[in-house]
């Protein structure tokens, strides 16, 4: 290596190590705290149904599993049960239950299903819903999962299915 290309080559390390310098935050600067999460009100409950309630139909297009066992492309009744399933930690029990997919008067397949009042949809899915009284089935993530998603009286029930 000449002495002319040692000399650029030790230029260019400098400007580098200059440009860290001055970009990176000192570690003082850093935040050593989590930052403070809003404040949430109590669960409402008023408007979730009490026992076993028709969702009513959807397509699915695709082969899916539901709670782990295969669940084939087909049209399936929604019936969303008062079981509910374990909290997960961080979530408010009341909003979680289970939904069956009856097909022929036979519970062939269910799967957990988040319970999300109207006035909190927007705080958890992107996007425009179905309208009042109906549904939408939707693949996300590269095709990997499908959404099943039912307004019901303002009231709107998520279905999230691993694609088989």
């Amino acid at each position: 290596m000449t002495r002319k290309n040692l000399a650029g080559l030790t230029g260019v390390l400098a400007a580098g190590a200059f440009a860290l310098m001055t970009t990176t935050a000192p570690v003082s600067a850093q935040h050593k705290a989590p930052n403070s999460q809003p404040a949430t009100a109590a669960a409402d409950t008023a408007a979730l149904p009490a026992g076993t309630t028709s969702l009513g139909t959807v397509r699915i297009s695709r082969a899916v599993k539901a709670n782990g066992e295969a669940l084939p492309a087909g049209s399936y009744q929604l019936r969303l049960t008062g079981e509910e399933p374990p909290a997960p930690t961080g979530a408010t029990k009341p909003y979680e239950r289970w939904v069956e997919f009856v097909k022929g008067g036979k519970v062939v397949g269910r799967e957990v299903v988040s319970v999300v009042p109207k006035s909190e949809i927007k705080n958890v899915a992107k996007g425009s819903g179905p309208a009042a009284g109906s549904s939408k089935v939707e693949l996300l993530n590269g095709n990997d999962y499908l959404r099943v998603w039912v307004n019901r009286g303002g009231t709107h029930y998520l279905v999230h299915l691993v694609a088989a």
